[in-house]
């Protein structure tokens, strides 16, 4: 799967193609977002505060909110 890396320094959004987590490195959470593409998914990251001082991967998962509602990932009640 493609993962696309986040890092918002100076308030400039940089992205990167592919992963950068290494072994050294340790995942401290995940969001789940339903976003209509990969533009709003990096919009959406940059807006993390660990972005600040870290990186956010953005890493599709399912291709509709059905799918991550029947998965237990999305709230039943979600708006999208």
């Amino acid at each position: 799967n493609a993962a696309t890396t986040v890092r918002m320094r100076q308030g400039k959004v940089s992205v990167t193609d592919g992963p950068y987590a290494e072994t050294k490195e340790q995942l401290g959470g995940y969001y789940v977002i339903e976003a209509k593409d990969l533009q709003e998914a990096i919009r959406v990251a940059a807006r993390i505060p660990g972005a600040k001082t870290g990186c956010v991967e953005v890493r599709p998962i399912a291709e509709d909110a059905q799918t991550l509602r029947a998965l237990g990932l999305v709230a039943q009640d979600s708006p999208r």
